[in-house]
């Protein structure tokens, strides 16, 4: 069950990095291996993410949005990885 966390909390550091990297170096290539990280990443995330997202929505401050769904969701596989 740790190791299950331990890979989900990698891919939401992933999706991180991605979505950082689509602001900073613009949209990933269509069929590309960026694109095709990102749909495979987002696949297996969005799930768990969505949820959250429905009950807390973003965090809006001027012109960033703030996830507050991914550090819920991030914090509260740390907590459930350090009880077990």
């Amino acid at each position: 069950m740790s190791l299950v966390l331990l890979l989900l909390q990698i891919l939401l550091v992933a999706r991180a990095v991605l979505d950082w990297s689509t602001v900073l170096a613009g949209p990933a290539t269509a069929g590309g291996f960026r694109a095709r990280l990102m749909s495979g990443v987002y696949r297996v995330t969005e799930p768990i993410l969505a949820p959250v997202r429905r009950v807390v929505p973003p965090l809006r401050l001027g012109g960033v949005s703030i996830d507050l769904a991914f550090l819920i969701v991030f914090f509260g596989i740390v907590v459930i990885r350090a009880i077990i």
